[in-house]
């Protein structure tokens, strides 16, 4: 495979990614030096854990589509792992956990030849089908619909949906197309974004709650925020990184929006089921994977099938 194409405009755009976390360090520390409490030293973390993830995404992405691929098989392993790990189950259904896992180098496999018809029914037909069998063989039926649903569910979010993000790499397109690599850097730069956003605007804004049994902190003043400011960031980045028009930069940017704060929310509903408030301490001012991936396992299917369905 060749190297991932890194254009002009995606080299633009990663050297603005880095002057915002330059400016952000810059801040957070005179904050952390002038106010001293857990709140700053909480911001200090962020920054830090975003120069960390923003690096290695930026490698993985830049290097070669290979590496990419491995990159995000990976982090649909931690995800998913993560995620079994904080739901209680049949020990007699353990083994079932190996099939889970063992359906994401299928699925990276078919996304790496690009087999999209197979790669599209893999997890969604065969895998929900073939599930069930290893824990029938075992004949444990206590608590059988609580393991097969939850398995099942964890590998449509963490596997199934994150997979989208990676075979947005492997798009084929021509030379008036950009890179797949590109199209990712622009999903993955809305999502993010449209969490800071929506936080921002609802504290500074936020009055009435959107969904308080869910999520307390989610205000309709951030969520239209959200929505207005994700939106123009996406009229901006569009024409470095996308082949859509402007309308078609208009809808994506709401479509991320909305759906990325669907996903939050989402894995909000999980948490608050399971009585935690972060799914794990991976990265420090952030929580777990989970807190970082929650809105992807939304826009990463939603926005590949809208590209690949009007651009390609």
């Amino acid at each position: 495979m060749n190297l991932n194409r890194l254009s002009d405009e995606m080299v633009t755009v990663l050297i603005g990614i880095f002057i915002v976390l330059i400016i952000s360090t810059i801040i957070s520390q005179i904050l952390l030096r002038k106010y001293p409490n857990k709140d700053t030293e909480n911001i200090w973390l962020r920054v830090k854990s975003w120069w960390m993830m923003c690096i290695i995404f930026t490698l993985a992405l830049i290097i070669h589509k290979t590496v990419s691929l491995i990159f995000m098989a990976f982090l649909c392993f931690i995800a998913l792992k993560e995620y079994f790990s904080l739901i209680p189950t049949n020990r007699s259904h353990r083994l079932v956990y190996l099939w889970a896992y063992l359906s994401i180098p299928i699925q990276f496999i078919l996304i790496y030849k690009g087999f999209y018809g197979f790669f599209i029914v893999f997890i969604p037909v065969y895998m929900f089908l073939f599930i069930p069998i290893q824990a029938l063989i075992v004949g444990e039926t206590k608590g059988f619909l609580h393991s097969m649903a939850t398995i099942q569910w964890g590998i449509m979010l963490f596997v199934f949906s994150l997979s989208h993000l990676a075979y947005l790499i492997v798009l084929p397109g021509d030379d008036n197309m950009v890179s797949g690599a590109s199209l990712v850097l622009f999903l993955v730069i809305l999502t993010q974004a449209n969490d800071v956003f929506q936080y921002i605007t609802g504290k500074l804004f936020g009055k009435r709650k959107i969904i308080p049994k869910v999520s307390p902190n989610k205000t309709w003043a951030g969520f239209i925020g959200g929505i207005i400011l994700t939106t123009i960031l996406a009229t901006i980045l569009g024409p470095l990184l996308t082949p859509f028009t402007l309308a078609g930069m208009i809808i994506a940017g709401m479509y991320i929006s909305v759906s990325g704060f669907i996903g939050d929310v989402n894995i909000s509903a999980l948490k608050r089921d399971l009585n935690i408030k972060d799914t794990s301490q991976a990265i420090p001012g952030h929580g777990g994977i989970l807190d970082r991936v929650d809105s992807l396992t939304y826009t990463a299917p939603l926005f590949f099938h809208f590209t690949r369905f009007f651009y390609f």
